[in-house]
C-alpha cells in the first residue's frame, strides 16, 4: 500500500514536469517576444507558496490539474507596451502554440530514450509466418508491407499494434503493399486463444527489423510520436461518436494511477523495465496534452489560436471584451469538466470503476 502511494506521488511529480514543460514553452517564447509575464504557475486553485523574481511571480498551487503562464494584456486591454495584445499577431501565434510544440518535442525525446535501448527497430513488413498463420492462409506473403488494418492507416509498428488491438479478431479487413501494388484481404478471421473469460488475438506473423543508427533513431522516434498523436485523435473521435465513455477517460489523478500501475508491473522485472514503463506513459501523456491543447475550444490554446487566425485574416483583432467572455466561459466549463474527471479518477481508485463504468 505504501509503495503504491509513493508511486502515485512520484507520478504526480512527473505529471507536474509535463505541465512545467508546456507552460515553459509559453513562458520562454513570451519572454523572447518581449511580452510581460505576470505569473508562472504550476497547478491550479489555492496558492501553496510563491516567490517574486523581477516582474514575474512564480507559484505552486494546490490542484495538480494544469498550470498557466499569465501574460499582461492576454485577456483584457492593456496600455503596457509589452502587453500580449500589442505584439504582432505572428509572435502571439508562436507563443500560443509553443506549449503544445514543447510537449510534442518532449514526446520525441522520451521516445528516443526508449528506442535507443533497442538493438534494432520493428518495421511493418512481414518477414515470416508462424505455423497455421491466418494471414498466410488468407493469401499474404513474406515481403508484404501492411498498408491498413480495419481501415486504420498503418505507418509504424505502433500503428499496427494499435489497429490490431482495436479490431474484431473474427473479421478484419487488411490492405498490404506488394511489388508497389496495393492488395486487399477482406473479413480475415484471426487465430485466437483463451485469456480468462475472453478470446484474445494470436499474432501469428513476424516483421523484419530496421537497422539502428542515429538517423533511423530520429526517424523512428518522430514517426512513433506521430503514431501516438494519431491514436489520441482516434480516441477523441471515439469519445464524440460514443465508442468510448466517461469511464475510459482519465485526468491527472487517473494518469498518475496509470503511471504507478505501469511502474508496479515493471518493478516485478527490475528497475529498468519499471523506468521504461514510466517513460512510455509520460510519452503518451505529454503528446496527449499537446494535441488536446490545440483543439479549437475556448480557454484552450487552440481556441486562442482560432481568434489569432481570424485576426490574421481580418487584419484587425476581435474586440478583446468579447474574446475574454468566450475564454472565461470556456475556462469555467473546462474546470467543471476537469473536476468531474478528477472525481471519476478518485472513484476508480477506490471502486475500480469511474463515472459511467
Amino acid at each position: 500500500m505504501i509503495t503504491n502511494v509513493l508511486l502515485i506521488l512520484f507520478a504526480l511529480l512527473l505529471f507536474g514536469l509535463i505541465i512545467f514543460v508546456h507552460e515553459f514553452g509559453h513562458f520562454f517564447t513570451a519572454k523572447l517576444s518581449g511580452i510581460r509575464v505576470n505569473e508562472f504557475a504550476i497547478g491550479m486553485g489555492p496558492q501553496l507558496f510563491s516567490f517574486q523574481k523581477g516582474e514575474t511571480k512564480y507559484s505552486l498551487r494546490l490542484l495538480p490539474i494544469g498550470g498557466y503562464c499569465a501574460m499582461e494584456g492576454e485577456d483584457e486591454s492593456s496600455d503596457d507596451e509589452r502587453a500580449f495584445g500589442r505584439k504582432p499577431v505572428w509572435k502571439r501565434i508562436i507563443v500560443v502554440c509553443a506549449g503544445a510544440v514543447m510537449n510534442i518535442l518532449m514526446g520525441i525525446v522520451l521516445m528516443m530514450i526508449l528506442l535507443g535501448q533497442q538493438p534494432a527497430f520493428t518495421s511493418t513488413t512481414i518477414s515470416q509466418f508462424a505455423e497455421n498463420s491466418a494471414l498466410q492462409q488468407a493469401g499474404m506473403q513474406e515481403g508484404d508491407q501492411f498498408y491498413s488494418v480495419g481501415g486504420y492507416r498503418v505507418y509504424t509498428d505502433r500503428d499496427l499494434s494499435f489497429s490490431l488491438a482495436t479490431s474484431n479478431p473474427q473479421s478484419i479487413d487488411f490492405a498490404v503493399v506488394r511489388d508497389g501494388k496495393k492488395l486487399y484481404f477482406h473479413d480475415v478471421k484471426m487465430n485466437t486463444r483463451p485469456h480468462g473469460e475472453q478470446q484474445v488475438m494470436v499474432l501469428d506473423f513476424y516483421v523484419s527489423a530496421i537497422q539502428k543508427n542515429p538517423i533511423t533513431l530520429i526517424q523512428k522516434a518522430s514517426a512513433d510520436t506521430v503514431s501516438v498523436v494519431r491514436m489520441v485523435w482516434y480516441s477523441l473521435v471515439g469519445l464524440v461518436s460514443g465508442q468510448f465513455g466517461l469511464n475510459d477517460m482519465a485526468g491527472p489523478i487517473g494518469a498518475a494511477d496509470a503511471i504507478s500501475q505501469a511502474a508496479s508491473i515493471g518493478l516485478k522485472q527490475g528497475i529498468g523495465p519499471a523506468m521504461n514503463n514510466i517513460v512510455m506513459m509520460m510519452t503518451m501523456i505529454t503528446v496527449n496534452l499537446g494535441v488536446v491543447n490545440l483543439l479549437p475550444l475556448p480557454a484552450l490554446d487552440g481556441g486562442r489560436l482560432i481568434f489569432l487566425l481570424i485576426e490574421l485574416v481580418r487584419r484587425r483583432p476581435i474586440n478583446p471584451k468579447y474574446e475574454g467572455w468566450v475564454h472565461a466561459a470556456g475556462f469555467a466549463l473546462l474546470m467543471t469538466f476537469m473536476l468531474i474527471i478528477t472525481y471519476s479518477d478518485i472513484l476508480r481508485l477506490f471502486t475500480g470503476k469511474g463515472l459511467g463504468g
